[in-house]
């Protein structure tokens, strides 16, 4: 609602602006990989149905009103200001927190799900760049490479010259969890050809590099941490 509602004020005012919907690989859903900008939608959960909604009213309007609105179709784009809910960056806070002896294992559900994990600071570029281009048109961005959790993981740890089998622990109460999202989505991999050819644009972080960039990260946030609690517990009362 929050997307038609911006279109009917720029069609309303007749405001001259370029409007980005930032539109998610979870619109494809099912259908199989790798996708681009004609892949058919098959979302799997009710954020990716209200997702295809955005999309195709931000092109009703494009199309109809002569707005220059476009979709971003990002895949999964990481960093180290990433939630620490969402599995890349949990993964990557506990290697942290395990290497430094703050935390003993990491419980994590299934390992198998495949992803296209990307660099967000890379992404936002490509946002910046759709909307300098000449005509309004959607874009897939992505890496158009595949790993799984397990390989994210595997990056991450022996970056911190850890055996991740030492510290990873399978917790079955992640999986008694899917019957809150019962169509789960196994595979998602984009083609990021048009990006590439239209906007010059290509991913220059891939994810070993991610999981390494965001270990990184969350070290020095651990030392910093550490750094503080020892300066507090110094000063003078």
């Amino acid at each position: 609602m929050g997307t038609i509602r911006l279109l009917e004020a720029i069609r309303a005012t007749g405001l001259d602006c370029r409007f980005y919907q930032a539109s998610s690989s979870e619109m494809f859903g099912a259908t199989p990989p790798p996708q681009d900008e004609d892949t058919s939608f098959y979302p799997r959960s009710p954020y990716g149905a209200a997702k295809v909604y955005a999309y195709w009213i931000t092109r009703n309007y494009r199309e109809a009103y002569s707005i220059y609105a476009v979709n971003g179709i990002l895949f999964n784009h990481e960093s180290p200001r990433r939630g620490e809910t969402f599995v890349t960056r949990k993964i990557t806070r506990a290697v942290a927190a395990i290497e430094s002896g703050e935390q003993e294992s990491l419980y994590l559900g299934n390992l198998d799900a495949v992803r296209d994990w990307g660099y967000a600071k890379e992404y936002v570029e490509a946002m910046w760049l759709m909307l300098q281009h000449d005509e309004p048109t959607d874009f897939v961005v992505a890496t158009g490479a595949a790993y799984s959790v397990r390989d994210f993981v595997q990056f991450a740890f022996e970056h911190a010259g850890l055996d991740w089998d030492k510290y990873v622990r399978f917790d079955d109460r992640y999986l008694r969890l899917l019957y809150l999202r019962p169509t789960e989505v196994d595979s998602l991999i984009g083609d990021p050809s048009k990006a590439e050819r239209l906007l010059g644009w290509k991913p220059l972080v891939l994810t070993p590099d991610l999981a390494r960039l965001m270990v990184d990260a969350d070290r020095a946030t651990l030392q910093r941490a550490g750094a503080g609690h020892g300066a507090a517990r110094d000063s003078p009362a």
